[in-house]
């Protein structure tokens, strides 16, 4: 943040700044995008519900990790526009103990903020007996429009209620080093890379194995077999529930086919048997030691950049992946214990407009959920200096336009670390596939009957 930003704040918000997420909402440094002056107008009292000038408002905002609104300037600009609102912010480190927090206190419905933040994973129990804690967006006229559909379809409740506003989406591409793609003879553009993988996850699996042929011996093709799951499951429309809200992970043509193409790779050898996200999957990602990793939306550019470092510097690039998928994204949401409605559900859709998602892209890396932000030059045409000469925005807004709209149930995170960690039995134990799946089943079956 700017210094004279950083003095305006301490006049008149209150922000905890706790360390922030490893990985879906760091600061994406270096990515750039000139945004045109126009998208980002100052709003006016009036249109913005800010309340009347006699009535001084504080407006408390309580989000996980990194959202983007403080580094972008955004509370700033609003209360500038707005002179009697103060916002005040509460970032807790990570979602897990966001959501334990949240949980108790939308049960008790008290120790809320005004506005509070939502992952993705979490929406289907905020839609579901959580709901009448929120505010309906509808009853307010807020333009849902300009949202790519399913991320509103996600927000909205069995009544019709839209509980949430989406703030941001994680279409992927695939991340690969040039450096070991070179040695290993294949191409290290990333539009002829992207060629490579474009008739389907057979193709990604068929490169790897030239790869492997090829490339340094200390060097695997991708991360983990979790990964692969993770990235062809996330593209089917039917993952672990349906649209009638029943868990159908057993009978899943998106679970199966990941779960047999994962195999594939762990039994070729291509992994390097990585558990993603733990300190061995970090310090692999940092020591270079896999090529490739098979799901990568905005904000893992953030999580190659942090660990890989200065090492890493243009040594990581983008392409295309064969079937685009999301991993990750989040929405806000007003509460129904807020004693400023109105002026919350002002704030919370300025926030989540185009101008401003664009605006967090540019200084954040989390990209926009709001199909109209995605269609500007400036979300279109944007690049990262540490993954140089690659069309980011283009890239990512190809991948945007291709996700399906997928049914969410309460039950998909436990359901995929249950599938994920058996892969990780067979890769790093030795364990049969078979007995792998079978044991999977048995943990489900005991963990949804709780």
């Amino acid at each position: 943040m700017r210094q004279e930003d950083d003095d305006v704040m301490r006049n008149t918000t209150r922000i905890t700044n706790r360390p922030r997420r490893r990985a879906a909402r760091a600061v994406a440094v270096g990515l750039t995008a000139t945004l045109a002056t126009a998208l980002l107008g100052a709003c006016s009292s009036d249109d913005d519900g800010g309340g009347g000038d006699d009535e001084n408002i504080t407006l408390r905002v309580g989000v996980f990790g990194q959202f983007g609104y403080q580094e972008a300037g955004l509370y700033d600009e609003y209360m500038e526009a707005n002179p009697n609102i103060t916002i005040e912010q509460d970032s807790t480190t990570e979602n897990a103990d966001y959501i334990a927090q949240l949980r108790t206190r939308l049960g008790q419905n008290s120790g809320l903020a005004d506005i509070q933040a939502i992952e993705v994973g979490n929406i289907a129990e905020m839609t579901s007996e959580l709901s009448p804690r929120w505010v309906d967006f509808n009853e307010y006229d807020v333009d849902t429009s300009h949202f790519v559909p399913w991320k509103v379809d996600q927000a909205t409740d069995a009544d019709g209620r839209v509980i949430g506003l989406g703030t941001d989406i994680g279409p992927t591409g695939i991340c690969y080093r040039t450096d070991y793609f070179e040695q290993a003879g294949l191409p290290t553009e990333s539009e002829a890379v992207s060629e490579l993988f474009a008739g389907g996850w057979e193709d990604y699996i068929a490169v790897g194995e030239d790869f492997a042929a090829n490339a340094p011996d200390d060097v695997a093709y991708l991360d983990s077999a979790g990964g692969m799951f993770n990235a062809v499951v996330s593209a089917f429309e039917e993952r672990y529930t349906n649209e009638a809200g029943e868990v159908i992970y057993q009978e899943s043509e998106g679970v199966q086919t990941a779960w047999d193409l994962s195999l594939q790779v762990a039994d070729a050898g291509l992994t390097d048997q990585q558990q993603q996200f733990s300190p061995e999957w970090e310090r692999a990602l940092a020591n270079g030691a896999f090529a490739t990793l098979p799901a990568c939306p905005a904000w893992m550019l953030t999580t190659i950049q942090s660990h890989a470092g200065d090492a890493g510097a243009g040594l990581w690039s983008m392409a295309r992946s064969p079937e685009p998928s999301n991993w990750g994204g989040s929405f806000i949401g007003v509460t129904d214990a807020s004693e400023h409605k109105e002026e919350a559900v002002a704030l919370a859709e300025w926030l989540t407009a185009p101008e401003q998602q664009a605006k967090i892209f540019a200084n954040a890396g989390n990209f926009p959920s709001s199909a109209t932000a995605q269609e500007t030059e400036d979300v279109q045409n944007a690049t990262n200096e540490y993954f140089p000469g690659v069309q980011i925005g283009q890239i990512l807004s190809t991948a945007a336009a291709e996700i399906p709209s997928t049914p969410i149930g309460p039950n998909d995170q436990i359901i995929q670390e249950s599938i994920t960690n058996g892969l990780v039995t067979v890769e790093q134990q030795g364990n049969d596939p078979d007995s792998a799946w079978e044991d999977v089943v048995s943990a489900l079956d005991n963990a949804l009957a709780e």
